[in-house]
């Protein structure tokens, strides 16, 4: 996942390297997670309440996973 180009800019970096995800198989296991337009075959996951993110992501080829990164949600 990549910040947008102008975020990124001013951060002085290419975006955050996330390695970890946690992965969902049913998108009605979310309480409150919203979907970004298609990038490509790819939508990302934002918080549906403030659209922070993004949050995890989901290939379109593959209709019942969605990867959440786990150093962008807070989980006890």
């Amino acid at each position: 996942m990549r910040k947008k180009a102008a975020a990124a800019a001013a951060a002085g970096g290419g975006g955050d390297v996330l390695r970890e995800h946690w992965l969902v198989r049913d998108m009605f296991s979310f309480e409150n997670v919203g979907f970004t337009r298609d990038v490509g075959n790819v939508k990302f996951l934002v918080c549906a309440d403030c659209e922070a993110g993004p949050i995890g992501w989901h290939c379109l080829d593959d209709k019942d996973s969605f990867y959440v990164a786990l150093e962008r949600v807070a989980h006890e």
